[in-house]
């Protein structure tokens, strides 16, 4: 048996053949969401996203991955094969909030949803928002950091557009595209996930002891009210956390005045040199 290594020629060769062999299986997913399309025209209605699908699809990726390819590369390819065949499904637009900064929102999108879809610039959380409120199936990225207005309060009628995902899904100190966003959509109650639920709540006698008793218990932006002395938080609660957030702001001298489920995302991944983590 010849020890010879493969020559350059040879090698390319190989690449060449994955790269048509890549191309044929895209073209034959194609085919079958052609043949999808017939099918939800006749037993299925509503929104084209599928957010549990996807973080499933997801979690399968993370799982099978090995190489030396970056798994957020990969998570890219993925989202944006999803989001391209999403859009021949049923076209939709991306409506980005670029208040927290325009090239990372702009970032955000690209490395998710690609160059098909189209993007659509505000300046504004609540602009993005109701301008999802207004469409029949598009979305809107809002920053998922700290924002000077609960823009959130729009989604708390049952009637309204929800969060359906937290991006990125998989998260590494160097992501490409890191910035922390929310995805605001109309999509069938049975097609949530709903791991992380993301509560909207009203709060009394709002203090600095309730922000800090709270802090451990859920990712939370809280926009204070100063003319009732509360405060608008919008919360990531996992595991029936609400309860917890209640008890501990009342031991903080403040209270719940209302709360709304404004809607629920997967667990996310951490990914570092050494292992792999989930986290709400």
């Amino acid at each position: 048996m010849s020890n010879t290594p493969p020559s350059l020629h040879d090698l390319r060769r190989e690449i060449d053949a994955i790269d048509e062999q890549m191309h044929r299986l895209l073209m034959q997913r194609g085919d079958i969401i052609d043949r999808l399309i017939s099918v939800k025209q006749t037993q299925e209605v509503g929104s084209a996203f599928r957010p549990a699908r996807e973080a499933d699809m997801m979690r399968r990726l993370v799982t099978r991955h090995r190489g030396i390819l970056p798994l957020d590369t990969v998570e890219s390819i993925w989202r944006v094969i999803i989001s391209t065949f999403t859009y021949v499904q049923a076209p939709f637009s991306v409506h980005a909030d670029l208040s927290s900064g325009e090239s990372a929102m702009r970032d955000s999108a690209r490395f998710h949803f690609g160059f098909t879809v189209p993007f659509v610039a505000h300046f504004s959380a609540a602009a993005a928002v109701e301008a999802v409120a207004n469409s029949r199936g598009d979305l809107a990225l809002v920053s998922a950091a700290a924002n000077q207005t609960p823009w959130w309060i729009a989604l708390e009628q049952q009637s309204a557009p929800k969060i359906i995902a937290r991006l990125p899904f998989v998260e590494r100190a160097d992501h490409p595209a890191a910035l922390p966003v929310f995805v605001v959509s109309r999509v069938a109650t049975e097609a949530m996930v709903t791991e992380v639920e993301m509560w909207s709540i009203h709060v009394s006698g709002w203090n600095a002891d309730a922000a800090h008793a709270i802090s451990p218990l859920a990712e939370m932006i809280a926009v204070p009210d100063t003319d009732s002395g509360g405060a608008a938080l919008l919360a990531s609660v996992a595991g029936g956390g609400l309860d917890k957030i209640a008890s501990a702001l009342a031991a903080a001298g403040a209270s719940v005045h209302a709360s709304a489920l404004v809607g629920s995302h997967a667990t996310r991944y951490t990914v570092d040199a050494k292992s792999i983590t989930t986290h709400a």
